[in-house]
C-alpha cells in the first residue's frame, strides 16, 4: 500500500462494514412470516431451510443472474408460490419484505468512526457484489457513491467492475486503495485490476491466508490510522 498515491477509497459491504448472515437470517424470517399471512400454503410446503435451498436451486440452474442476488431471491420465491399453488403475483411484495429486513444491518463496532474519518480525506464508493444499498442507511452520507454487481451486470473479481469504479472516482487504478474482507474477490480481484488493495481480517477471519505483499488490517480504524486520517 502506498498511501502518498491514494486519492480515493472504495469498499467492500458484506462482512467489511457489517456480518452479513445475522441480517440475512433476519430477513428470511421476516419472509417466512409475511408468507404465513399472505400465502399460508407456501409457507407450510416450505419452512425457512427449504425456501434458501430452494434459493441455492435457482443459483445452479440461472446462473446468468448470479450477479444480481435479488433476482434469484425473487425468482426462487416465484418458485415457491407456484410449487404450493398460491398467487405468484405476490412474489414482488414477498421480497421488498426480505429486502427491507435485509437492509437492517448491524455495524461492526469501528465501522461509523472510521468512515468518518476516511471520508474527510478521501471519496468513497462502496463496491459490492451484495444487494445491500447503502443509500438508504446512516453511513450514507460519507460514500460518494455505490456500484454493485446488480447494477453493473458483472462482479467482483471481474476487473470490469473495478476499472468502472476508479471511473467513476475520476482515478487511475493505482489511485484507489480496495477494502475488503475476501481475498479472492477483494484482495486478488483489485489488484489484478491494478488498484491498491487492504485485506480487512477481523477476528472472523483469523488464520486465513492472506496474499503477500498485501497490508493486513484488523478493522477500519486501524487503517485509518494507518492513513493519518
Amino acid at each position: 500500500m502506498n498511501p502518498q498515491r491514494i486519492r480515493a477509497l472504495t469498499l467492500d459491504l458484506d462482512d467489511t462494514l457489517w456480518p452479513v448472515w445475522p441480517a440475512i437470517q433476519r430477513a428470511e424470517f421476516a419472509l417466512h412470516a409475511w408468507l404465513q399471512t399472505h400465502a399460508p400454503a407456501t409457507a407450510q410446503r416450505f419452512d425457512i431451510a427449504g425456501l434458501r435451498a430452494l434459493r441455492d436451486q435457482v443459483t445452479l440452474e440461472q446462473p446468468q443472474w448470479r450477479h444480481d442476488l435479488s433476482a434469484l431471491r425473487r425468482e426462487s420465491v416465484r418458485m415457491a408460490l407456484a410449487a404450493a399453488d398460491d398467487d405468484q403475483r405476490l412474489a414482488e411484495a414477498a421480497f421488498e419484505v426480505f429486502f427491507a429486513a435485509r437492509q437492517r444491518v448491524d455495524f461492526y463496532p469501528d465501522v461509523l468512526d472510521a468512515l468518518r474519518r476516511l471520508a474527510r480525506a478521501y471519496p468513497l464508493l462502496a463496491l459490492s457484489n451484495g444487494n445491500a444499498d447503502v443509500s438508504g442507511m446512516v453511513l450514507a452520507p460519507w460514500f460518494r457513491g455505490s456500484l454493485s454487481a446488480r447494477e453493473f451486470g458483472v462482479g467482483k473479481p471481474d476487473p470490469r467492475i473495478f476499472a468502472e469504479a476508479c471511473r467513476r472516482l475520476n482515478c487511475a487504478p493505482d489511485e484507489v486503495l480496495h477494502v475488503g474482507d475476501d481475498v479472492e474477490l477483494d484482495v486478488q480481484g483489485a489488484r489484478a485490476a491494478g488498484l491498491q488493495a487492504v485485506w480487512l481480517c477481523r477476528a472472523e477471519a483469523d488464520g486465513a491466508a492472506g496474499v503477500e505483499g498485501v497490508a493486513t488490517m484488523c478493522d477500519l480504524l486501524a487503517l485509518a490510522d494507518r492513513l493519518g486520517c
